[in-house]
């Protein structure tokens, strides 16, 4: 038997292009648990209470604040669209392939994932320990796709910051989990039916 050699392990790029839909979902789903994972064990460690963070508040008056973000942020971006090149925009045709054929309560259920597991890590865990600020830093470098262009780099990290600050502002998580819900969901909506009325 062979013994197994780590040099051995060849790496390649491989575009969206090249992933099954399959292979996009699993890997999609893949990075979402570990980023839940992470801040799980992130959380846990700064000796915070898992159940606490995600206390619901008992005035819903943070749902305001969250759609309100939430409105402002997809018609900044639609109306901002309008101006940006595409290829200034270009995400590598990630957003395109995860949404272009799914149906809506698939995209409603991919949204609210990616809603609590991002907001559980940069929210509840990063943000604690370093503030909204080098969060937002951290959560537009792991957006690796938008890096290639300065405009979608610098909308994700103001969402982000803006996200921050809406957490700081109610006093609770679920804000900006409803916020960055809203947002997915409605460009995710806008990317589904927006296709099939080119096809």
């Amino acid at each position: 038997m062979r013994k197994f050699d780590i040099k051995n392990i060849k790496m390649r790029k491989v575009t969206v292009d090249e992933l099954s839909d399959k292979m996009l979902l699993v890997n999609l789903y893949a990075t979402q648990a570990l980023t839940i994972i992470i801040g799980l064990v992130w959380t846990f460690f700064q000796g915070q209470n898992l159940l606490e963070i995600f206390r619901m508040p008992t005035s819903f008056s943070f749902l305001y604040w969250a759609a309100g973000l939430a409105a402002f942020v997809v018609a900044f971006d639609i109306g901002i669209s309008r101006w940006i090149p595409d290829e200034a925009k270009d995400d590598g045709g990630v957003n395109e392939r995860i949404f272009r054929q799914r149906p809506l309560w698939h995209i409603a259920l991919l949204c609210a994932v990616v809603g609590i597991c991002e907001e559980l890590l940069f929210r509840g865990a990063i943000q604690h320990a370093i503030g909204p600020y080098w969060t937002s830093i951290l959560f537009a470098a792991i957006h690796v796709r938008y890096l290639r262009h300065w405009i979608p780099t610098g909308l994700v990290f103001g969402i982000s910051y803006a996200l921050g600050w809406l957490q700081i502002h109610t006093g609770t998580i679920w804000a900006p989990v409803v916020t960055h819900f809203l947002v997915d969901l409605t460009m995710g909506i806008i990317i589904r039916y927006r296709r099939e009325e080119e096809e």
